[in-house]
């Protein structure tokens, strides 16, 4: 005897975009999107009877219907009507994730001028959303990924613990960076959510660049705390920033001094840090 325990089912990678029209100007905006829905679709696995089943074609598709027509001047707000959009259109389904990540494009700039509808992309940075809607409430994150941050200086790792096999050296002033990913909880749905993204990623940043940091521990805190005294619609903030090392490179072996200014590169493997600050 077996028992199905967990299920869920949905789409995911729907990529979209939209062009919002203006008389002075166009907006674009391209993003991602992952649903999936969970509850009582048991008879579809234990039975292959498939009418409690919404297709993920339609899914994908109620993705660009709603695009439509919604102003899409946040992905906050875009994943909370998709979510809410899901549950009821599904009445068995006990809950509905929508997670919206959105592409960095950048309006160009000649002679001062902001261009009509010509923008810059290629950066890897996304912003991110992440609801969840059950029958009890509804949780939404906001957030960033994929945004590379590096110092030259003020930070340092010392103190550490050893044993046998430590090998690596104190330092007092090293290259600090890393490829950073904050996700934050609004305790509000009517928040200003390009607002506080916004307040967030450059208040955070402030904090990288001028923390005096004893480990990447120490300035993600520093980062999380300052987030929440600044943004008081956010309740708790999670961060993943992993340790990308840049070791220094021996050139005594060509006669050569380093001076702490060349270094080797090495993503791979990489120190794994993540903390999650609640108020």
């Amino acid at each position: 005897m077996t028992t199905l325990s967990s299920n869920g089912y949905g789409k995911h990678k729907v990529r979209l975009s939209k062009i919002t029209r203006y008389d002075d100007r166009h907006d674009f905006t391209e993003i991602s999107v992952d649903v999936v829905l969970k509850g009582a679709f048991d008879e579809a696995y234990t039975k292959g009877d498939n009418a409690s089943v919404l297709p993920t074609d339609t899914i994908k598709n109620t993705v660009y219907a709603l695009a439509k027509d919604h102003p899409l001047e946040s992905i906050e707000q875009f994943g909370l009507d998709l979510a809410a959009h899901y549950m009821n259109r599904v009445p068995h389904a006990t809950s509905a994730s929508v997670k919206v990540s959105e592409k960095k494009w950048t309006r160009m700039v000649f002679d001062g001028q902001p261009h009509h509808h010509a923008f810059t992309g290629g950066a890897s940075e996304m912003r991110t959303a992440d609801v969840l809607h059950t029958r009890g409430g509804v949780t939404l994150k906001g957030g960033l990924k994929d945004l590379p941050i590096l110092k030259t200086t003020g930070s340092a790792f010392v103190g550490f613990m050893k044993d046998e096999w430590t090998v690596l050296p104190e330092e007092r002033d090293r290259i600090m960076a890393t490829t950073l990913a904050a996700e934050w909880t609004f305790n509000s749905h009517t928040a200003d959510f390009n607002g506080a993204a916004e307040a967030i990623r450059t208040k955070i940043l402030n904090v990288f660049a001028n923390h005096e940091s004893e480990s990447v521990q120490h300035t993600m805190h520093e980062m999380g705390n300052a987030a929440l005294a600044l943004v008081p619609e956010i309740d708790e903030i999670s961060m993943l920033m992993p340790n990308v090392h840049h070791f220094m490179f021996n050139l005594d072996r060509f006669g050569i001094e380093n001076n702490n200014d060349i270094f080797a590169p090495a993503d791979e493997p990489h120190g794994y840090i993540e903390g999650t600050i609640t108020r």
